[in-house]
């Protein structure tokens, strides 16, 4: 009986690994841009429950305009038989004051500031390390954009399973729960990247 439970956990563990390989992470082109835009649209109905914001979501309208056009900005996606799954984004521009507190903004200034945005996966597409990939390659790219001091996001925690995964991997700033009143009720992070504040890598 061992045998064959050893035989069945190697054949699951193939398995899985095929299901991972099977997901393609790169960054975007301009063909990409409808199915990002609709994994970040489904995510802002269905997970955050705003709907569309203009001025929360301007980028989700025009991805390639905050994403693909500026030089030290990006979009990932996550591709699988052809199909969007996931997406991930770096904008070059910290938090505002208002609406988040002022000295979260002074920490992250913009320009220097590397901001961790639309990181978001379909449902039937998650525990498989997608996330995690994509903040990984997200933070290789901030590195080899050159001059970012900090790696900056913020998370909804009434999103299910965020806030567990941010706290794995980031380091909390503000819980604006705990201020009086509760602000907004999200939570700032900084991501921890070796590396950062150096020059731009000159092209290969």
């Amino acid at each position: 009986m061992a045998v064959v439970a050893g035989v069945e956990a190697g054949v699951r563990e193939r398995a899985e690994e095929a299901g991972r390989d099977a997901y393609v992470v790169r960054t975007a082109l301009e063909a990409d841009v409808p199915g990002a835009r609709a994994v970040m649209l489904d995510t802002v109905y269905r997970d955050l429950r705003s709907g569309y914001v203009p001025r929360w979501h301007a980028d989700i309208i025009d991805p390639a305009a905050a994403y693909l056009e500026p030089e030290r900005c990006t979009l990932l996606v996550v591709e699988r038989d052809g199909e969007i799954v996931a997406t991930g984004a770096v904008r070059d521009r910290g938090p505002a004051a208002p609406p988040n507190p002022q000295w979260v903004a002074d920490r992250f200034p913009s320009g220097s500031t590397a901001q961790l945005c639309r990181i978001y996966v379909r449902p039937e597409h998650r525990r498989h390390g997608l996330a995690r990939r994509l903040v990984r390659e997200l933070c290789d790219f901030v590195v080899r954009a050159g001059g970012y001091e900090r790696v900056y996001l913020h998370t909804d925690p009434s999103v299910p399973g965020a806030e567990a995964f941010w706290r794995a991997t980031a380091e909390e700033v503000c819980d604006e729960r705990a201020l009086p009143g509760g602000g907004q009720g999200i939570v700032h992070f900084e991501v921890p990247v070796a590396g950062l504040g150096r020059p731009a890598a000159a092209p290969a």
